[in-house]
């Protein structure tokens, strides 16, 4: 058995495939970012998926995309829980910069790939290679154009009473803003990145509100110029997106990329399709 997995910082998408590369199963777990996380959280949430514990013994080869695994000690990390959980498998762990690379873009094709959902990233592919010019540091000084940057925007407007009144208003009746909740969210429990972009939700289905659609410009535009400018050919080939954020304010998206002239290349909600096309092609390369 044959496991691909794309793993976001809010969850985790898993196909099991046959020796033949014919789909078995889809499951999901909880995001399991090494960044964010301990090894006893994500390996209970290893456990706490039936189709992957019964089927633990039975994998042979796993292929993990993940999101804060973008460092060497964090793939290892990853891949020690893994040799415990999947004992007869083997494993390959990368960053999930390399899913959203290979569910857009085609091998011998250039572009820059960049992911925008819970957090944000970008890369230029030359063909072959993944080349990076930002060293990612997490959600708390980086992910510009994320979820979770549009989260924190919303909250610090709120508290700095800079949310127009209306648009206050609903955002109190949608969510708990009590001080002490949103504190105890962000400092005492896990995935504080996730739960910063669950405020996002309120930006999408507001994204025709005056304060909304300012918001949303700037951080696209904050996105552009922090990472996709840093490429020298980003005006020459084309620019996909992977992630919520890019798919539900993909009209947005082009918008700005289109008034910075950028060429707008695949804009895809999840890239676990895409990746399970690129091993049924590339399947005697990967394994």
């Amino acid at each position: 058995m044959i496991l691909i997995v794309d793993s976001g910082a809010t969850k985790s998408d898993w196909i099991a495939l046959d020796e033949n590369y014919q789909r078995l199963f889809l499951t999901q777990t909880l995001g399991l970012s090494p960044e964010v996380l301990t090894r006893p959280v994500i390996e209970d949430r290893l456990a706490n998926n039936f189709e992957l514990s019964k089927n633990s013994e039975k994998v042979t080869h796993l292929f993990f995309y993940g999101a804060g695994c973008g460092t060497e000690r964090m793939q290892n990390s990853l891949k020690e829980i893994f040799s415990s959980f999947f004992p007869n498998a083997i494993s390959e762990v990368r960053e999930d910069t390399y899913a959203a690379v290979y569910a857009t873009t085609n091998i011998g094709d250039q572009g820059i790939v960049c992911i925008l959902g819970t957090g944000s990233n970008c890369s230029y592919y030359d063909g072959e290679v993944l080349h990076q010019k930002v060293v990612s540091l997490g959600y708390i000084p980086m992910d510009d154009g994320s979820g979770n940057f549009f989260g924190r925007k919303l909250i610090r407007d709120y508290y700095f009473n800079k949310m127009p009144k209306d648009l206050a208003e609903k955002f109190t009746s949608e969510y708990n803003l009590e001080a002490d909740v949103i504190k105890e969210n962000l400092y005492k429990q896990p995935n504080p990145n996730t739960y910063l972009a669950t405020f996002a939700r309120f930006i999408v289905e507001n994204k025709e509100h005056p304060y909304c659609k300012g918001v949303i410009a700037k951080g696209f535009q904050q996105f552009i110029n922090n990472y996709v400018m840093q490429f020298e050919l980003a005006t020459k080939v084309p620019i996909s997106f992977v992630g919520s954020i890019a798919y539900y304010l993909r009209e947005e998206l082009k918008s700005t990329l289109e008034r910075n002239d950028l060429v707008v290349g695949q804009i895809r909600q999840k890239p676990i399709d895409g990746l399970v096309e690129f091993h049924q092609s590339n399947h005697k390369k990967t394994i």
